[in-house]
């Protein structure tokens, strides 16, 4: 790695923070400058006593240590060690060492050990090694704080509505500006977060919060982070989210729910690029992304004095609408078959065997849940061995089958018959039995375009049942209905 300044490091490491400690002010100016140039907070001391008061008061993820200091030396600073609520990685540097000493330090836990003097390139490349570690160990408590989701991040369906929403999202994402998401419930709103996150290329994690699922009394902490002793509880420090997601996206999932008292403090964030630990008076510079949803109208919110209206146009920099499922109908020809196979394979179940009439019910619906109630659907449909169509006629009745008109032949005859008729005007009464029945048959069979599986589920039979029937009806020298 080469010791000039790298604008990479610079974007990574802004929300790191160091504290180098040597009692020569020349190697304190050196370091300052050269570290200043890749960490948002560089601080300097020149003994222990003076690094320890920093240090209660202050995070910081590396110390750079000189051992051999007037008074207490590098290796008997116990209190840097011992505090694993402050832990910071530790790097070594001596003019005067020997081998017991390198074992020393590194028995107490250094992650590295220089000899001075150095080149700068050299102690670049263990504060890399030491940093880098960090940004690994940052990005899976990302992963985990998703509760290890597997969410697939492709946006399926080809509905106009679709394709604005994938163009605007290959329009928007190499912005660095807020975007503000609205859309119902269920509309796949996180998804759109994450497909601006991706196409953006950011190179830190996508950590998602959701502001109405934490109390209000917890959040500052949540995103902010606490310094240990912040307050009552606060045993350990805590980072906060913004710093986990530095140099990634921070996506604000109901971002309507935020208390009026936080909503100032993110618009602070969102001005200065910078946030404050609760219980810290230092300011940590930040590389985040804000991507924020709701299922609200904030301008409405705006309006009732709920909301902001400073940090409204702060987030509403860029706005994506999401239209629910009932205005993009034509995505479910590709989203019923992906939810299916999705599921079948998670589930470890057998791909179902559905009829036109489930294809044309899911159409005919409306979907108030959207997405999410469709998945929903499936998945239980999977599970129940039931299709959509029959599902939904068990447990809502007949209401909410297809509303279509049905030709009925009966020999030369030709009645019409609506399929929701519910009037009790049935066949007529100079019709034997084994006719209602062969009309009946023929009726379910044509309503569901000739798939006899699908008129035996209606009818509670098997299918073997109505090829016997269609037997004998040929037999007589009737016509086939297929």
């Amino acid at each position: 790695m080469n010791a000039s300044f790298d604008p990479n490091k610079a974007s990574q490491y802004q929300a790191f923070s160091v504290l180098v400690v040597d009692d020569e002010v020349g190697m304190q100016t050196i370091l300052n400058k050269a570290l200043g140039k890749w960490f948002g907070k560089v601080e300097c001391a020149g003994s222990i006593e003076e690094a320890e008061a920093l240090r209660v008061a202050n995070h910081y993820d590396l110390i750079v240590l000189d051992i051999n200091l007037p008074g207490r030396s590098g290796i008997e600073w116990e209190e840097a060690f011992d505090d694993q609520d402050k832990k910071a990685d530790v790097i070594f540097m001596t003019g005067y060492a020997d081998l017991e000493t390198a074992i020393s330090a590194l028995k107490l836990g250094a992650s590295d050990f220089i000899l001075k003097p150095f080149n700068l390139e050299q102690m670049l490349q263990a504060v890399q090694r030491c940093m880098d570690k960090r940004l690994q160990q940052r990005h899976q408590y990302a992963l985990k704080h998703e509760f290890n989701r597997r969410i697939k991040s492709d946006i399926v369906g080809q509905s106009d509505r679709t394709k604005q929403l994938k163009q605007l999202i290959s329009q928007f994402a190499p912005s660095r500006a807020s975007v503000l998401i609205e859309g119902e419930s269920g509309t796949g709103k996180e998804l759109v977060a994450r497909g601006v996150h991706e196409a953006s290329q950011r190179t830190g994690p996508f950590v998602p919060i959701n502001c109405g699922a934490i109390a209000p009394e917890l959040l500052e902490s949540e995103l902010f982070g606490h310094t240990a002793g912040a307050f009552t509880g606060a045993k350990k420090s805590r980072e906060g989210l913004f710093r986990v997601a530095n140099g990634g996206t921070l996506f604000l999932d109901e971002i309507g729910e935020m208390p009026l008292t936080m909503q100032s403090a993110l618009l602070r964030v969102l001005e200065q690029r910078t946030i404050r630990p609760v219980g810290s008076e230092k300011e940590v510079s930040i590389d985040v992304r804000v991507v924020a949803a709701t299922n609200r109208n904030l301008q409405e919110e705006v309006n009732k004095g709920n909301f902001r209206s400073d940090l409204f146009y702060r987030l509403n920099v860029l706005k994506i609408d999401v239209a629910p499922l009932k205005e993009r109908k034509a995505d479910l020809i590709e989203l019923v078959p992906f939810f299916t196979k999705s599921l079948t394979a998670e589930l470890g179940m057998p791909d179902p065997k559905w009829a036109h009439e489930d294809i044309h019910a899911m159409n005919d619906y409306d979907w108030p849940g959207n997405i999410r109630e469709l998945k929903n659907l499936i998945e239980r449909c999977i599970l129940l061995g039931k299709p959509p169509a029959h599902y939904w006629r068990e447990v809502n009745g007949e209401h909410l089958k297809p509303s279509v008109t049905m030709t009925v032949s009966s020999g030369a005859e030709l009645i019409e018959m609506d399929h929701d008729n519910q009037s009790g005007v049935g066949y007529p009464n100079n019709w034997a039995l084994k006719e209602v029945e062969k009309a009946h048959i023929q009726q379910l069979v044509d309503f569901h375009d000739g798939n006899k599986s699908a008129a035996a589920r209606d009818l509670g039979v098997a299918r073997k049942t109505l090829e016997r029937k269609y037997k004998e009806w040929d037999g007589e020298g009737c016509c086939d209905a297929e």
